[in-house]
């Protein structure tokens, strides 16, 4: 597991560029997720790996591919200070699993092993022991998440489907 570590300010021009908004596939928006601020991220970022940042994560753009980029590139969580809230709720709405810590931020590096569960807020920075303590996500939005998105959720719902809402990353 890696950890990409980025600064404050990290809009969504940066996170899917807008030339490539022209692609709805997100295998085709994942090639290119974050080539802007790090041209390697697409071709190193592998399943189960975390993106920290600073403050207002997400800002700019009110689109939907930003989270929906970073989803399909298997990203575990994305641990910032905070969110733009319309990044906030696209994340939650594709099944981004997101959590708000700026302690933890502060006290994760690259190289770092982190541990998120979304359920408790718990992160853990397995390489210097020290745990973290975000606010949980709430039992419906881990739904939505663990549903994979508001729609396959919404699915879920119609059919009587439950889930655990667990949300452990």
């Amino acid at each position: 597991m890696s950890i990409f570590v980025y600064g404050d300010n990290v809009n969504t021009d940066v996170i899917i560029p807008a030339r490539y908004l022209v692609r709805s596939d997100p295998a085709s928006l994942a090639a290119h997720c974050m080539e802007d601020i790090d041209a390697d991220f697409a071709q190193t970022v592998a399943p189960g790996d975390v993106v920290v940042a600073g403050q207002n994560f997400g800002c700019g753009s009110s689109r939907e591919h930003a989270p929906l980029a970073l989803r399909a590139c298997r990203v575990s969580c994305v641990i910032a200070k905070s969110f733009a809230r319309i990044f906030y709720r696209n994340a939650i709405n594709i099944g981004l699993p997101i959590l708000e810590c700026p302690e933890a931020v502060d006290g994760i590096s690259p190289g770092d092993r982190v541990t998120a569960d979304i359920a408790t807020g718990r992160i853990e920075n397995k390489t210097t022991g020290r745990v973290f303590a975000a606010r949980p996500l709430p039992p419906f939005v881990r739904g939505i998440i663990d549903a994979g998105g508001l729609l396959p959720w919404i699915a879920r719902a119609e059919t009587g489907a439950s889930d655990d809402g667990e949300g452990a990353v």
